[in-house]
């Protein structure tokens, strides 16, 4: 009975943390919700990047003289898509990242005119004329830009075991070209300055900038006036992407084969063709409507690009019957 009211008299002189213990409980709840609830906002914001900069240049380190200065800026354009901007389109769920869909869209958009390119590289610029071995870096970097761009470090469709990232596949491909352009500065490589090379090269350009026409046809007769299309944004920044590639690899192979350009007369038509192309890649509305054509008040975005991307092609195939001449 004594120690009953000792304990009693003790606990009376003790300040009651009760409340104190709930209200800090309560505020840890509270700090884990809002920055739950901010984590995926801030982390987007923080990561989403449009590098849509048309003056982008490659470092003068990998455009030594007597290399390419196309092969020089694709590799650029993939260590900056991979190592500056961050590569997102293979984010997993618990990442920001992996909310955002302009970007990626924009960067698989990217490497997708640098696959072709580097398949036009193994094929017919990297070779000679055609019938000679094809260049074992030129085909590794194409077989490396060939691969999905949204594979993380597990891919759980095919195994459980890890597996080789989408930005190790694309880095690879990067050391590739520049080292194929250190041996072509060398002599020790094959860097055809021919017309029917550049031809052949122009061709295939023109050939997937007409895939991607027919697609942002099928989506404006399918989709145009739609009140929600959660699909218009990424046919528009998957194109944008490509064409903002398209232009800094046309750009500098104006650059490679500027003697050739210049027999035929061709200078200013090449700079026309570019200067289609660059409104193409510049194209940056703050949300992308798909609004019907012939609408009053609601724009159609990807109409605008078709427009831009037709007219480019349409001055692409002018320049590559001159050649064929």
């Amino acid at each position: 009975m004594v120690t009953d009211r000792l304990m009693g008299q003790a606990r009376r002189l003790l300040p009651d943390l009760s409340g104190t213990r709930l209200r800090a409980t309560r505020g840890i709840g509270i700090a884990v919700l809002v920055a739950a609830v901010l984590y995926y906002p801030i982390g987007m914001a923080i990561t989403h990047t449009i590098d849509d900069d048309t003056a982008f240049q490659p470092p003068a380190a990998m455009a030594p003289e007597g290399s390419s200065r196309a092969v020089a800026v694709a590799a650029a354009l993939i260590q900056r898509e991979i190592d500056e901007n961050r590569w997102v389109a293979n984010d997993p769920f618990f990442l920001p990242p992996a909310a955002l869909d302009n970007m990626p869209n924009y960067q698989q958009g990217i490497i997708s005119a640098l696959a072709r390119f580097a398949f036009e590289l193994t094929d017919q610029i990297g070779r000679t004329r055609g019938t000679s071995q094809t260049d074992k870096d030129l085909q590794e970097a194409a077989g490396q830009l060939q691969y999905a761009g949204n594979v993380w470090i597990f891919d759980l469709s095919t195994s459980f075991a890890p597996t080789t990232t989408s930005e190790a596949r694309y880095r690879k491909a990067a050391r590739s070209l520049l080292s194929y352009n250190q041996r072509l500065m060398d002599g020790k490589a094959v860097f055809e300055r021919r017309a029917d090379n550049l031809l052949a090269t122009l061709d295939r350009f023109a050939l997937d900038m007409g895939a991607s026409s027919a697609n942002l046809d099928r989506h404006i007769a399918e989709h145009a006036g739609d009140l929600i299309d959660t699909r218009a944004d990424d046919v528009f920044y998957g194109i944008k992407g490509q064409s903002y590639a398209y232009y800094l690899i046309i750009r500098e192979l104006g650059l490679d084969y500027a003697k050739v350009l210049g027999e035929r007369e061709l200078t200013n038509a090449w700079a026309k063709m570019l200067e289609s192309l660059l409104h193409t890649a510049e194209l940056s509305p703050m949300v992308v409507v798909n609004g019907s054509p012939d609408a009053q008040a609601m724009p159609s975005h990807l109409a605008a690009q078709g427009f831009y991307l037709l007219r480019a092609r349409t001055k692409l195939r002018e320049i590559t019957n001159i050649l064929l001449k």
